[in-house]
């Protein structure tokens, strides 16, 4: 079992999210901390494997968990997945350069975690296997980095798109078991539809999405979308 400790200030949201990671195979929460302090404290007491770190807390930046860690040379240092409402680049930046393995955007689904959590453990799984072996081919290489990788994101333009609202759009295609139209997404979403057509035009234009034509009794087509990646 990977054991999980959950950082986040807010006692429900916490719950919350350790009830979603229970009901991924493979993992168990070990803990639940709700500031920078009681992280830092219950890592060496719990040795958690991995951290299901919010930013904003109440003593500092969970971002500050990580830098802690890493200058305190921790002997078995769990890895980080960082949740959080704040998607601003630098941030996203930080965590990177601290060995985040993903970084997930309040609010999301159940479904979202669980497919982090899962790639998260295929890469431990992998890792596990090779570490039987002395070296490793570039093949064995592209596949850890692959499965490091997260799923395909698409690129944010300088001007005219939000990217919760495009994550939003992108995520609702994700989640749909059929194409979409704009109505549809905008009603999942809770955006216009002329806001959802939008994005849904420029997920298909950067090859995210795929536009489909449904002919009805009007003769007119109607547009439909389907994710693709």
């Amino acid at each position: 079992m990977i054991r999980t400790l959950v950082v986040d200030d807010d006692f429900r949201v916490g719950q919350i999210h350790s009830d979603y990671v229970r009901r991924v195979q493979g993992f168990d929460v070990v803990g639940r901390a709700e500031t920078v302090a009681d992280a830092l404290l219950a890592v060496p007491a719990l040795r958690p494997d991995l951290l299901l770190l919010d930013i904003f807390l109440p003593d500092g930046s969970g971002l500050d968990v990580l830098r802690h860690l890493s200058q305190d040379q921790v002997a078995t240092r769990p890895d980080a997945l960082v949740i959080t409402a704040d998607h601003d680049i630098s941030s996203v930046r930080a965590a990177m350069k601290l060995g985040a393995v993903g970084y997930l955007v309040k609010p999301f689904g159940s479904a979202d975690l669980a497919e982090r959590l899962t790639t998260y453990r295929q890469l431990r799984d992998r890792v596990d296997a090779l570490s039987q072996a002395a070296t490793a081919d570039q093949a064995d290489v592209d596949a850890l980095f692959s499965a490091a990788r997260p799923p395909a994101v698409p690129r944010i333009p300088s001007k005219g798109h939000s990217a919760p609202t495009l994550s939003a759009i992108h995520q609702a295609l994700r989640a749909s078991r059929s194409a979409l139209s704009a109505a549809e997404a905008a009603e999942a979403t809770g955006v216009s539809r002329a806001t959802a057509q939008r994005y849904l035009s420029y997920l298909v234009k950067e090859g995210t999405a795929r536009l489909e034509l449904r002919y009805g009794t009007n003769g007119r087509p109607e547009h439909r979308y389907l994710i693709t990646r």
